[in-house]
């Protein structure tokens, strides 16, 4: 039988089992006490939007990694629902506009169109997986190029720009604005959305009880009545249809596209969901735990530009924070073993 934990128990247990987020955090508390403008509002906007869209995509790879797969395409089909968006929703009086006779298209409409291809290759994905019995990282590491093959021919590798006003200014608004305060970013009120539906996916449905099973023992699990093929048909699809969803949101957010945008976003994903506690020897992981990952890495980046450390350093360091995260995970589950 557990013994209760006090509250500095607790905290204790906490610190030793998140080095990484704790570390963050007292660094981000040095910089806000000597860094001008760390703890601005600005800067705190600018950290909410890009840990929001972030956000939704590690969403997507958590339900692949608890599963004991992953997702190497995601950041490819971001980058490709980027670009669809970004062509369907051109102006028609921009010059440099992909498909010239095209006529205007409805953002709502375009976000659709964008949301619909994305659940086809994330089934693709889960067909590949768990009907031919593909291992997750061949799958998806091919998954990925044909993706990004698709996506430079689709914008003959050139740039996309001239969006809609509608579609920039809507996306790129922000709630309760006034004189005395900035507002709250809408991709911040998208991520919330989006974290109360997975918070529910995962632990009020079966969807989420299937997911944890499929992890901790696939065996014991088909053995017990559950579909795995089909689950996990269904995980890589909901994954498809976050990668959309982000893709769409960045473009905006952006205001351009292009077929290298999302490139490496899926390694991001797996480091945010890995330090959030999503462990990648399946079974683990909760909605809270990714995002907390995913702000410690996006505020890592922000810590080392205000420190003015050269860019170039910067993927040395988050190589090393996923180094370190999925070294704690595995030691963490030999100790359990």
């Amino acid at each position: 039988m557990k013994t209760k934990q006090s509250i500095p128990q607790k905290i204790v247990a906490y610190i030793k089992g998140n080095p990484i987020v704790v570390a963050m955090i007292l660094v981000a508390l040095y910089c806000c006490f000597t860094v001008d403008n760390f703890a601005s509002m600005a800067n705190f906007n600018n950290l909410a939007s890009n840990t929001s869209v972030r956000f939704l995509i590690a969403l997507g790879v958590s339900g692949c990694l608890i599963t004991k797969g992953t997702d190497l395409s995601a950041g490819r089909q971001v980058g490709l629902a980027a670009c669809i968006a970004g062509v369907l929703l051109q102006r028609a009086d921009y010059t440099g506009r992909l498909f010239p006779n095209m006529p205007e298209m409805n953002m709502w409409v375009v976000l659709l169109i964008v949301l619909a291809i994305g659940c086809v290759i994330g089934c693709i994905n889960g067909i590949i997986i768990s009907i031919l019995n593909v291992p997750p990282f061949i799958a998806t590491l091919g998954t990925q190029t044909i993706v990004y093959g698709t996506c430079l021919i689709f914008t003959n590798a050139q740039p996309i720009g001239g969006f809609q006003k509608a579609y920039t200014t809507f996306l790129n608004g922000k709630l309760f604005k006034t004189e005395s305060f900035a507002g709250i970013p809408l991709y911040l009120v998208v991520a919330v959305i989006f974290f109360a539906i997975f918070w529910f996916l995962y632990n009020k449905t079966t969807y989420g009880k299937y997911m944890y099973a499929i992890g901790g023992n696939e065996n014991a699990a088909e053995v017990s009545g559950v579909n795995t093929k089909k689950s996990k048909i269904l995980i890589y699809t909901v994954a498809g249809f976050m990668y959309a969803m982000a893709g769409y949101l960045l473009a905006a957010k952006s205001g351009g596209a292009s077929s290298g945008l999302g490139n490496g976003y899926e390694l991001e994903a797996i480091a945010g969901s890995t330090i959030g506690g999503v462990s990648t020897t399946g079974g683990i992981g909760t909605v809270g735990g990714i995002l907390v990952g995913v702000l410690v890495f996006e505020l890592l980046k922000v810590v080392l530009q205000f420190l003015q450390v050269n860019p170039y350093y910067n993927y040395i360091a988050q190589g090393l924070v996923i180094v370190i995260a999925v070294a704690l995970d595995i030691r963490k589950y030999v100790k359990k073993k």
